[in-house]
């Protein structure tokens, strides 16, 4: 069995299960790089001094000085569920879950897929890259097919694969749910926003950061390598880091999420997310003009899981 996972301020440590003086030297670099600033300050610039200053009082979810750049405004696609283009899941009772993989309410249908828990750390960057405790994160994927809850056809009535979570003191929300397929035009990601408060997430115009997960290829072949996700492995071959319209710019360099685990146990995604409430949100809202309300149409009728030769929606 594997060790719990255990931090050190937003890193999570290599090796839970040692001390952290025996975290090996690529940490301790990372460590050294990110606390340069304060030994220049202070004129100090010896090893053993450094490993000193990065004492274990940077327990999980601590948080540490950042000179990372906010995260990307990006579209909420045409799939939001939040009320911009078409239904709204954020209206509904029972919302606000850690266990995504299950629909809510009138359904109890529940995604297949292998199990994968998606840890976000929000960093309030106007506030000294201090932990956004409080924030309401609402997260949405799609399914093993490509196939997205609330849209796709046959599937309009379920909700799954997609909830909410409040940030606690170290700024963590943590859901339960299976890893996404890849479909036709877009490379495998995971979409959030994130608002103020609980009391701001049926208004989608309040979101302060929309953005997406990229998911790393290693992983994703090893997953679709797997029984169900077989359309996965053919659409993966049309696609890339540097093509995709979301990801493109940078190769998703600052939503590239750190996953461990495999295919038996299942996986654990992190990504750090800093928000800067000081600038003006550009992401969300329905994509590419699409008018809000409505529901969008794949090419032929097709599903997005099913298509592999239509290209997806921009931004889905």
């Amino acid at each position: 069995m594997n060790p719990p996972p255990r931090w050190f301020g937003n890193r999570p440590l290599p090796r839970p299960e040692e001390d952290l003086e025996d975290q090996g030297l690529s940490f301790d670099v990372g460590t050294l790089i990110e606390r340069r600033k304060v030994l220049a300050g202070v004129g100090v610039g010896t090893l053993a001094f450094a490993l000193a200053a990065c004492s274990p009082t940077g327990s999980k979810g601590t948080a540490s000085s950042s000179t990372a750049a906010e995260i990307p405004d990006e579209t909420a696609g045409p799939y939001p569920g939040d009320g911009s283009n078409g239904p709204d899941v954020l209206e509904q009772s029972g919302i606000v879950r850690s266990d995504i993989r299950s629909s809510f309410g009138t359904s109890t249908t529940t995604a297949e897929g292998i199990e994968m828990t998606l840890e976000l750390k929000i960093v309030d960057m106007a506030n000294n890259n201090q932990p956004f405790a409080g924030v309401a994160v609402y997260v949405w994927h799609c399914d093993r097919s490509g196939e997205y809850s609330m849209y796709s056809s046959g599937l309009e009535d379920e909700n799954y694969l997609r909830g909410v979570q409040v940030a606690d003191a170290d700024g963590m929300v943590r859901y339960t749910s299976i890893f996404p397929a890849c479909y036709a035009g877009r490379w495998p990601h995971i979409h959030f926003e994130v608002y103020p408060d609980t009391d701001s997430i049926t208004d989608h115009t309040t979101a302060i950061a929309t953005s997406q997960v990229a998911l790393p290829q290693e992983t994703c072949t090893a997953v679709y390598a797997t029984t169900g996700y077989e359309q996965s492995v053919k659409n993966m071959q049309g696609v890339s880091l540097d093509s995709d319209n979301v990801f493109g710019e940078d190769s998703g360099a600052a939503q590239m999420a750190t996953v461990t685990g495999n295919t038996g146990s299942g996986f654990t995604a992190r990504l750090t997310v800093n928000v800067d409430t000081n600038t003006e949100p550009a992401g969300g809202g329905a994509p590419g003009g699409m008018p809000s309300g409505n529901a969008p149409a794949m090419p032929d009728g097709q599903r997005p899981g099913n298509a592999p030769t239509a290209p997806a929606p921009s931004g889905s």
